[in-house]
């Protein structure tokens, strides 16, 4: 299964804080001299410390789920912000995860592999396949999909970012 091709019916799963709020930026607009300037919040979304891709993961995994997913996989950078949420969302709704996060930070420091999002994906209960930076991410994710298919289960592949005609669902709610 793949999110190239949504369902027939577009499910979508509740699982931000919605809608997120506008919070006015004063002293910015100060500065500037005018018009107000406003920011949307989506660090509010609630799911593993917000962002705006648990949007197009409402739909996302809504699709995965219909379709009888049993794991759900995508590819980000290491320190991805989609992957983080990708794990939370999974840990949230039950399907196992697996990510496929692509060593693309030139010298990024010993601990770039091991903390932040990395760490949390990691506590969400991710499988994490790190990819070096002359490999191709989408490729190996692939690969996985069809071992996990030879195997009796059932993956659903998410493209980077959750950019496809169902993670756009997420925008046009």
């Amino acid at each position: 299964m793949d999110a190239t091709k949504p369902a027939a019916r577009a499910e979508r799963l509740p699982l931000a804080h919605l809608p997120t709020p506008l919070e006015p930026l004063e002293r910015l607009s100060r500065e500037l001299g005018g018009p107000r300037i406003w920011i949307k919040r989506d660090d509010c979304t609630g799911l593993a410390g917000g962002g705006n891709k648990t949007r197009k993961l409402e739909f996302l995994l809504g699709d995965a789920l219909v379709r009888g997913a049993d794991t759900v996989m995508t590819v980000g950078a290491v320190q991805s912000n989609h992957a983080r949420q990708t794990a939370a969302a999974c840990a949230r709704l039950g399907p196992r995860c697996e990510l496929f996060l692509k060593e693309s930070a030139p010298g990024p420091g010993e601990s770039y592999g091991h903390s932040g999002n990395v760490l949390l994906d990691r506590i969400l209960g991710a499988k994490l396949h790190i990819i070096p930076g002359a490999s191709n991410a989408e490729t190996a994710m692939e690969e996985r999909v069809e071992a996990l298919r030879g195997e009796g289960r059932r993956p659903y592949a998410i493209p980077v970012g959750g950019s496809n005609a169902v993670g756009a669902l997420g925008y046009v709610e």
